[in-house]
């Protein structure tokens, strides 16, 4: 039996129509894409899925879609997080009304607070619901960095069962593997550094390439968890280039532009996300072509609401 929250987790794009709305019939499609491919846990709502331009209503909507093409077939951990703890708490309860199976809960953005203030966040979080909680420390976007140390403290409040180590840094990495408990679950945030966090004893990756190839990141992680390394190293390797180019330009618009090319989505951001330059347009489609994967003509508008 898998262990709840482990594996491959996607970090699901929201798709938009021409007008800004939300595109319901997408986001169930691609929901369903993934859950098809092996995906063990869906994730939207998050920073892939554009979500501090969404609303609470859709939100609700977007997890409702999500959590009925989940069907008990995969996990479902919702994105509440942000940087007003009142706010984040509200949201909890929402994502647990329409069908969550736990939340993923970024870090305060730019108030930066301090490894007190973030314990107390996140306790304050834990007492108002009983869904278990991954917090999402990505420094980069926030401006903020969760220690070894804070973690470990974290990790003794019952339901915050785990962390997507975004720092980039490996020698964080290896040192919240270190020290953490052997249960607390340890998930990547970065596709690239996947197979080296799982070699220190973390427990898989939330995925934005999964987005765009869900079949093969769910290959790449099960070969190392079944210890088949050279398997789970060729496609990490055979990856690489997509998982690079996914942020040649901030998340999400290069992987958002891909799957338009692929046909998948229409290529809508919300402001302030545009389209990619045309550079990194070529270059995007540049690795697309040498992975194979299909472009539709015609698919990109390069809109934005």
């Amino acid at each position: 039996m898998r262990v709840p929250f482990t594996g491959v987790g996607t970090a699901l794009i929201t798709p938009f129509h021409h007008d800004g709305s939300l595109d319901t019939a997408s986001i169930s499609r691609l929901a369903r894409r993934q859950v098809d491919a092996g995906v063990h846990v869906l994730v939207p709502c998050g920073t892939t899925g554009e979500t501090p331009t969404l609303s609470v209503d859709e939100k609700r909507r977007i997890i409702e879609l999500v959590a009925a093409e989940a069907k008990g077939r995969a996990l479902v951990l919702a994105g509440a997080g942000g940087y007003d703890t009142k706010e984040v708490i509200h949201m909890a309860g929402v994502a647990k009304a329409a069908g969550a199976d736990g939340l993923l809960s970024v870090t305060p953005y730019y108030n930066k607070p301090t490894p007190e203030g973030l314990y107390q966040h996140y306790k304050a979080i834990t007492e108002s619901t009983d869904l278990p909680i991954v917090v999402y420390n990505v420094p980069g976007r926030t401006g903020v960095n969760i220690e070894p140390a804070t973690l470990v403290r974290l990790a003794t409040i019952p339901n915050i069962i785990g962390v997507k180590e975004a720092s980039g840094n490996v020698t964080q990495m290896a040192e919240i593997c270190r020290a953490v408990p052997a249960d607390f679950i340890v998930m990547s945030g970065d596709d690239a550094l996947t197979l080296p966090l799982m070699a220190l004893g973390g427990h898989g990756i939330i995925s934005v390439a999964s987005n765009e190839v869900p079949s093969e990141i769910v290959q790449m992680v099960e070969a190392f968890e079944r210890g088949a390394l050279l398997e789970s190293r060729h496609w990490h390797n055979k990856l690489l280039p997509l998982m690079q180019i996914n942020f040649i330009e901030a998340n999400p618009i290069p992987v958002k532009f891909a799957m338009a090319a692929m046909g998948l989505c229409e290529e809508v951001y919300r402001l302030p996300m545009v389209s990619p330059r045309k550079a990194s347009q070529e270059k995007i489609a540049a690795v697309l072509a040498e992975l194979g994967l299909p472009v539709v003509a015609g698919a990109m508008t390069g809109a934005s609401a």
